[in-house]
């Protein structure tokens, strides 16, 4: 039985920051998500209150916070899309840590007929599926958690969990390109180009850091630093220009770079808040 390691710190922030921003931002809101928040329960994770964390700071996270939301609904926008008008059956979640679109859209699943499957460590899918029982959402029959060594032969894991590479899918990987190195990343992008016409990856980049906002530039060091001390560095940093010429090499058809202005335009264009998305990580589209 693999242990319980629960999920990595980073995905228990960034449920976080989603809940934060329903309840520090005002609407109308990007997502709507407090699921992560109960699989976390963070209070008894920790011994005090989640919104007391110096990362929850509600100033000093702002844009991050609405990097965060815009990319998780532009990915969901882009599932549901394929599945109702793209005849697309199956969604991917690479290091799914505690995404919660499973839980939230089962609505949409469902209607689709998509199998959902989401891969991580053996230790995160098993506390996961544990924290799902005890909360009532259950695993249904549409949605598999899948298991997987990320060093080792991951695409055969999925295989064998159900996950049909000769049918289309919405593969989605965000908040992972940066702990792998380029060779990883690139190998990665080849397999998954090799999916069946129609398919489609969505993944987030980070851009090396004298290409942000300077006011966002000393809060993405102290990032850098942090994972760096946590043992999960940050390895690969890519301009937009070379993480789309790894996407073309690797053989995928159509690529292109969605920058922080087109989600701006997209979900936040509206608000007088002056909320907006970082470009410090920004997403790249690619499909076969």
């Amino acid at each position: 039985m693999p242990t319980e390691t629960g999920p990595d710190h980073t995905a228990v922030r960034t449920a976080l920051w989603r809940a934060l921003h329903l309840r520090a931002d005002a609407p109308p809101h990007v997502i709507e998500d407090e699921v992560g928040l109960r699989l976390a329960a963070p209070d008894a994770q920790d011994g005090g209150g989640w919104r007391d964390r110096p990362d929850m700071d509600v100033e000093a996270t702002r844009r991050t916070r609405a990097s965060i939301v815009a990319r998780a609904r532009f990915v969901e926008d882009l599932v549901v899309v394929r599945a109702g008008r793209g005849g697309v059956d199956q969604y991917l979640v690479l290091g799914a840590g505690l995404d919660t679109f499973a839980q939230r859209r089962a609505a949409d699943a469902v209607a689709a007929g998509l199998r959902v499957f989401e891969a991580d460590r053996p230790g995160a899918v098993a506390w996961k599926r544990r924290r799902l029982t005890e909360l009532g959402y259950g695993v249904p029959d549409w949605l598999t958690l899948v298991p997987v060594d990320f060093e080792g032969d991951w695409w055969g894991q999925l295989v064998a969990a159900g996950f049909d590479p000769r049918r289309p899918a919405v593969v989605a990987s965000t908040g992972v390109t940066m702990y792998l190195t380029e060779d990883a990343v690139a190998a990665t992008f080849r397999h998954l180009a090799r999916l069946a016409p129609g398919s489609t990856l969505v993944t987030t980049f980070l851009r090396p850091i004298e290409d942000v906002e300077p006011d966002q530039q000393e809060q993405l060091r102290v990032a850098q630093r942090g994972a760096r001390a946590s043992g999960t560095p940050f390895l690969s940093f890519y301009a937009p220009e070379r993480i789309v010429a790894l996407a073309r090499e690797a053989g995928f058809r159509e690529t292109r770079h969605v920058p922080a202005e087109e989600l701006a335009d997209r979900y936040f264009a509206d608000r007088t808040d002056g909320l907006r998305p970082s470009r410090g990580e920004e997403l790249l589209v690619a499909s076969t």
